[in-house]
């Protein structure tokens, strides 16, 4: 460990060191001209062309990156490289050509990380290329003007590749950037959460994409942003951070929640954003530390592999993780969680000295409105858990399946939901659910949230939906939603959560009959090996309690472990079902409190007096 960083031990030295290989390694695998780069890997449903645009586009910008916090020191001659692939690459009749933004959708979004590596290298890479050259690469990036994106955070591809032709005198729309800058914020809900698009989309997007472009783009073209614009982006940004910052944890791993996760320390982008512009309360140290903890939860686990690639996968390759838009080049932007090379070694940023991160300085519960989130992070084992009752890539009264990364009632920073062989069809982790003998288990997506907040010291929330059985069709694209099918609806069922602590009390309760069932209630999946307790235990209502394993289903770990309870017949309607749902490392003392259950209600009074309380009630409506 270093004087500066006595909990990470990494030093801007170490980041830059690491990005270097990360673009070095990548040599090898490129056509003569630089243009292409071809990794190895499953390729995405899009194609080679894609994949291999892709993979350059986004080494670029890490090229980029890394030019502009040196003031163009280029020992390793990035500029020169990825000139030759730009140049290859946008030159009509270049047997390695790349697919322009008007034919292959996915050029859109591969356009932006050009320009925007563009802008940041302009000194030592656009200035120096002749007129023919710039000339080619205006073309290629010209064609994104006038063209359809969809309203979600691709709205920033057009606004950030348009801005940069204006600032080299080139062609660009006024009317594009402005229809983008209004579904930017359209997309904008409470407390510094953007959902991207209509669904309830909250993941690692809000970060990586919905914060980091804005002020970028603001500080890119200021005479474009008007000052209240930014200031309010600033603002959002900033109170998106501190939010962030409670969802890392001790061992660094971020968040394990939401698709495209394999580009892993992205997690790690708004964090340098907010060093960058200033719009964040956190200091210069707990920024680093936050962002130096994901670099070093993956580097510690082996990433990059062995060829100094990042694959697909979490931790190894791991081909199930993936979207189906991923290919071997995605997990490339993984390179926006070093934004923080771009600024200079004598930055605070880079001067302070380390300072812990929320979960280890204290127990912690909030309530995140946007995304229902209850949070609460316990300081003796580092971990950070979401109870969510409010996301599911999806809208109230969709009858789609649970999406794994979405859907479950938990998340953390040490456990991930199973993913691979039917985690899609049958809900088998931090899940409320009916078992038909036939119809495999119900789903929730498409629930309401009721209630989320903090009372006291206890988060508390209550989510309310008509279960339902999917026979799930899979030949649709994979998005991160769940998976539609022939849907047979079943009863509402409303799940409360009280949390404190390592301590969540789930209550459940079936407002209908459901014949021919019974009810089961999963807690967290955990790796055996990693000693971490994960165990529910029975409070009211329910007959036995098991532990079901997996094999081969979670790209963290081989095996997962994961307890649940259930009743021996169908639930009883009404009656609420009670459970301690628990997650923690061996040095939690968990506190478990009494629990008084009504009709219509759970309560609960914990070992210091403190008391909080949920209602349960039927707010059915009709699917």
């Amino acid at each position: 460990m270093t004087d500066l960083s006595p909990i990470t031990g990494l030093t801007r030295d170490h980041w830059a060191a690491s990005a270097d290989n990360l673009l070095l390694s990548l040599r090898p695998w490129a056509s003569p001209d630089h243009a292409r780069i071809e990794l190895p890997g499953r390729p995405s449903r899009y194609g080679p062309d894609s994949d291999t645009l892709e993979a350059f586009a986004r080494t670029f910008l890490l090229a980029a990156i890394r030019l502009k916090g040196e003031d163009g020191k280029d020992p390793h001659d990035f500029a020169n490289w990825y000139a030759a692939g730009l140049r290859a690459g946008t030159t009509p009749g270049s047997p390695t050509a790349w697919p322009r933004p008007d034919v292959l959708g996915q050029a859109k979004v591969e356009a932006c990380s050009i320009a925007l590596g563009l802008h940041l290298s302009r000194p030592w890479l656009w200035d120096r290329l002749d007129a023919s050259d710039q000339a080619n690469i205006v073309d290629w990036l010209s064609t994104v003007i006038g063209e359809e994106y969809p309203p979600i955070n691709w709205v920033w591809f057009q606004i950030v590749v348009e801005t940069f032709l204006r600032s080299v005198g080139a062609s660009w729309s006024q009317d594009d950037i402005d229809s983008g800058l209004a579904v930017h914020e359209s997309l904008y809900r409470t407390g510094g959460w953007y959902a991207d698009g209509p669904e309830r989309s909250y993941d690692h997007y809000n970060g990586w994409a919905l914060h980091v472009y804005p002020l970028l783009w603001a500080d890119m073209a200021p005479d474009l942003c008007a000052p209240e614009l930014r200031q309010a982006w600033a603002e959002r940004l900033s109170s998106f951070l501190d939010d962030a910052a409670l969802l890392v944890g001790s061992d660094g791993s971020p968040l394990q929640q939401g698709r495209s996760l394999i580009y892993r320390f992205a997690a790690a982008a708004p964090f340098w954003v907010g060093a960058m512009t200033g719009a964040t309360k956190l200091s210069p140290g707990l920024i680093r530390r936050a962002s130096s903890g994901m670099l070093r939860h993956f580097t510690d686990h082996g990433v990059p592999n062995e060829q100094g690639l990042l694959s697909i996968g979490w931790y190894d390759e791991w081909p199930a993780m993936a979207q189906s838009y991923s290919g071997p080049g995605s997990p490339y932007w993984a390179v926006k969680g070093m934004l923080g090379l771009a600024l200079p070694a004598d930055h605070p940023v880079w001067t302070a000295i380390e300072e812990p991160l929320p979960a280890e300085q204290s127990d912690t519960v909030k309530a995140l409105e946007a995304p229902g989130w209850l949070v609460s992070t316990t300081a003796a084992d580092g971990i950070s858990r979401v109870i969510n009752h409010g996301t599911d890539h999806s809208v109230p009264g969709d009858d789609r399946s649970d999406s794994p990364l979405y859907a479950r009632l938990g998340y953390s920073t040490s456990t991930m939901p199973p993913l691979a062989g039917d985690a899609s069809e049958r809900p088998r982790d931090n899940s409320a659910v009916l078992i038909h003998p036939e119809r495999g288990a119900t789903h929730r997506n498409g629930f309401e949230t009721l209630q989320c907040g903090v009372g006291g010291a206890t988060a508390v929330g209550v989510s309310s939906g008509r279960a339902h059985w999917v026979e799930v069709e899979h030949d649709s694209p994979d998005h991160g939603s769940g998976r539609s099918g022939s849907v047979t609806w079943g009863p509402r069922i409303t799940v409360a959560s009280l949390v404190r602590g390592a301590c969540e009390v789930r209550a459940v309760r079936v407002h209908e009959a459901a014949p021919d069932t019974h009810l089961e209630l999963s807690g967290w999946p955990v790796d055996p090996a990693v000693g971490l307790t994960s165990a529910v235990i029975p409070v009211n209502g329910f007959d036995s309690t098991d532990v079901h394993h997996e094999t081969g289903t979670s790209p963290q770990a081989e095996q997962v472990a994961i307890p649940t309870a259930r009743t021996t017949g169908p639930p009883v309607p009404g009656l609420i079902y009670v459970a301690f749902v628990l997650l923690h490392g061996k040095e939690v003392q968990v506190d478990l409190p009494a629990v008084q259950v009504t009709d219509e209600s759970v309560s609960v009074t914990w070992s210091d007096g403190s008391t909080a309380s949920a209602l349960l009630k039927d707010g059915s409506r009709e699917p």
